[in-house]
């Protein structure tokens, strides 16, 4: 409660003090000419992963099948990353055939932030899943009964909130009295802190240090997965260690993508921010990775392609009846 209510005090003294009161996305601005391509583009690709992902959560929470933990979580993944697109790219859209590309200065970031720190506890949260069902058979169902599932997913969530908290009150705390222009189109760490008025000695190590403790979950993740190679490796036929390692596969390919972009942006120190660069990275990771999620993770799960196919199957024999 102390903390919290520091937090409040911190927050209340930056927005005193700043005379920053919105930012001015530039977004892609040095592609002026392909804008309204780029807005169809977006779009298209936007609706395809709502589309997805309302089929894969629709699918999970009507098909008792698959009530198990590991859908669990990804359909609670899949919640996540909706609203976490939602919080980017309709505004992104927007922007995109906008004359003024303007942002709050209470609004930047601290929701996005909610959203990405949750997103990368879920898959950490995922990854003990992996481990415990492999390497803790007997154990799983009292290691992965519902009793814990559920304070898991709640305990992600909060975390999540209580740390974008923290973190944006830490990079507001930085006086922003200068220029109010983003290089980006939303409000990411790297392109806002690099706006305030503050030496590079100060900026580049909360830019870093905030991508270490971002690399928590995946530290979590590589000793999750320590243990399960291990355990695969026991395994004597070629095929038993396929089709152990196979549910883990779909997994490790999302981390992969999640953190690599990630760590391209937060991870490095340099004495000038690459908007160009880190922009096309950013699309990586708000657009392409929500939409490769529910295709890797689940339409190619034979689990998730036969409940699907019940469900349309379903569909089509009450359309008949009508």
């Amino acid at each position: 409660l102390f903390s919290f209510f520091l937090i409040i005090l911190v927050t209340m003294e930056w927005v005193n003090e700043t005379s920053v009161r919105e930012f001015f996305f530039l977004g892609f601005s040095s592609l002026a000419e392909l804008q309204q391509l780029l807005f169809v583009v977006f779009l298209l690709l936007y609706l395809f992963m709502l589309g997805t992902n309302a089929i894969i959560i629709s699918t999970i929470v009507l098909d008792r099948a698959l009530h198990t933990p590991m859908y669990f979580f990804f359909g609670v993944l899949s919640c996540s990353e909706t609203c976490y697109t939602f919080i980017i790219i309709p505004k992104m859209l927007v922007d995109l055939l906008a004359q003024k590309k303007t942002i709050s200065f209470l609004d930047c970031m601290f929701v996005f932030l909610v959203f990405s720190v949750t997103n990368s506890l879920h898959l950490g949260v995922m990854g003990y899943d992996c481990y415990a069902a492999l390497c803790q058979p007997l154990y799983y169902p009292i290691l992965m009964s519902w009793r814990v599932c559920g304070p898991l997913a709640v305990t992600c969530i909060v975390s999540g909130f209580l740390i974008s908290l923290l973190g944006t009150a830490l990079v507001f705390s930085l006086p922003f009295c200068g220029s109010n222009k983003v290089k980006h189109y939303f409000c990411d760490i790297s392109p806002v802190i690099y706006l305030a008025y503050a030496a590079a000695y100060i900026n580049e190590p909360v830019i870093f240090i905030g991508g270490i403790l971002g690399l928590v979950p995946l530290i979590f993740i590589c000793i999750s997965y320590e243990f399960i190679v291990s355990t695969i490796l026991k395994i004597s036929s070629a095929e038993g260690k396929q089709k152990a390692f196979s549910p883990c596969a779909s997994h490790l390919i999302v981390v992969i993508v999640h953190y690599g972009c990630a760590s391209f942006v937060y991870l490095r120190l340099s004495a000038k921010y690459t908007s160009g660069k880190d922009g096309l990275v950013t699309v990586t990771y708000t657009i392409i990775t929500p939409l490769l999620n529910p295709m890797v993770y689940s339409l190619r799960n034979k689990d998730v392609q036969l409940a699907i196919q019940k469900m349309i199957g379903k569909t089509g024999f009450s359309v008949k009846t009508l």
